[in-house]
């Protein structure tokens, strides 16, 4: 059973959260926040597996949320959850830690299978933030933006940094490559000192960038 907190300050927005979220066998709401404070507060105490995080909230806003609780539990996923897709809202949530963004627009389903994959080590996004995400690593690359060299890279390596770049939690990689998913925590763990990153968002954006990813 996947335990997820809902944090939103709309009261109707986390009553849709919660209902949709215990429409699915799978997952059960241990607890909800109205605020970041709050929302601190309660990943402390019920300890869930992932939290759904609305990005702008009174007070302490999500994003300042999501950094502390990251920094207390650094195996908690944060789900990002906004109205606004722009990239204002984007990279600060990722600095801080969140696993994934989603916009509310997203469809049910694709929201509770976001909810599963941060839960097993993915990097779930909404499609058109993951659009954007990468056109603008790809810009980047383009316009010759500097990229740290990171050394020799074993082929499975690439292999590894390939699919992190498209995505695909730790299982999705292991099973893809015919793997443990030990050792491809391994893979990552050389990847992320190799290049420098602090997580595997920052080193799929950088697997773009250096042109290492799949095509």
């Amino acid at each position: 059973m996947i335990r997820v907190l809902v944090a939103d300050d709309q009261h109707l927005v986390r009553a849709g959260l919660r209902m949709l979220c215990e429409s699915a066998p799978d997952l059960e709401v241990v607890g909800e926040a109205a605020d970041g404070h709050e929302a601190v507060a309660q990943a402390e105490r019920v300890l869930p597996d992932v939290i759904l995080m609305d990005l702008r909230m009174p007070g302490l806003d999500g994003t300042a949320a999501t950094e502390r609780i990251t920094a207390a539990r650094p195996a908690a996923r944060v789900l990002a959850l906004t109205t606004f897709g722009d990239d204002d809202h984007l990279y600060p949530a990722l600095a801080a830690g969140a696993c994934g963004f989603l916009v509310k627009s997203a469809p049910p389903g694709e929201l509770l299978e976001a909810v599963r994959r941060a839960a097993a080590g993915g990097t779930p996004f909404s499609q058109e933030v993951l659009g954007r995400l990468v056109d603008r690593a790809v810009r980047a690359r383009d316009e010759s933006a500097r990229v740290p060299d990171p050394g020799p890279l074993t082929p499975r390596e690439r292999d590894v940094l390939a699919l992190v770049a498209a995505g695909l939690s730790n299982q999705e990689i292991a099973a893809r490559l015919h793997l443990g998913v030990t050792t491809v925590k391994t893979h990552i763990a050389a990847l992320l000192s190799k290049t420098g990153c602090p997580n595997r968002i920052r080193l799929a954006v950088y697997a773009v960038r250096a042109g290492l990813a799949g095509d």
